[in-house]
């Protein structure tokens, strides 16, 4: 696999190796020993998938107290998966990176704990599925506005406005949320 440093450090966006030919193809998106010989030794402890339409924004999210670790992935369709640092000591906080996560392409990103994530379902529809180091922790969840312009996200135009949850539609900018020390 390929593992790629982003301008966030510790954010890093992996292209699995794919075997490919007429009948299909295979991939490993998860290999302990093979993420840890890259540097990435993390230990998952759930997995989650999500099936959104499109102009679906979920995001910005993370948690505060147990704060989660994400590999993330599109198995059908296409995402603008976004992460953003939330650590307030951070040199980079308020950052963000995004890039496009697909069927297609492939790729993953892995979003480190003190990060906050989001994506924009680009296609039809997309399926997504995520891997976290720390069990989902309802009292610890946090969230920033996805269009919070001190952030200044430059979200792919799908054609509609971004369909959002009632969570996500009231969430604090980031100069009033909680975040990371």
């Amino acid at each position: 696999m390929n593992v790629i440093e982003t301008a966030l450090p510790g954010v890093m966006l992996i292209e699995p190796k794919v075997f490919g030919d007429d009948r299909g193809f295979f991939l490993e998106s998860w290999n302990a020993a093979a993420f840890a010989a890259a540097g990435l030794d993390i230990a998952f402890v759930q997995d989650n998938h999500s099936r959104s339409a499109c102009g679906v924004l979920r995001g910005l999210h993370y948690q505060l107290g147990t704060p989660q670790g994400k590999l993330v992935r599109v198995t059908s369709g296409a995402v603008f998966d976004v992460a953003v640092d939330v650590r307030r000591s951070s040199p980079h906080f308020g950052k963000w990176v995004g890039y496009e996560l697909s069927d297609a392409n492939k790729r993953m990103l892995y979003v480190p704990p003190g990060f906050a994530h989001g994506f924009l379902v680009l296609s039809e529809t997309a399926d997504f599925l995520y891997k976290c180091t720390t069990l989902y922790n309802p009292p610890t969840d946090r969230g920033i506005r996805f269009d919070d312009p001190a952030i200044g996200i430059a979200w792919p135009d799908v054609g509609i406005a971004p369909m959002l949850s009632g969570k996500d539609a009231v969430a604090p900018m980031l100069a009033d949320a909680e975040v990371f020390a």
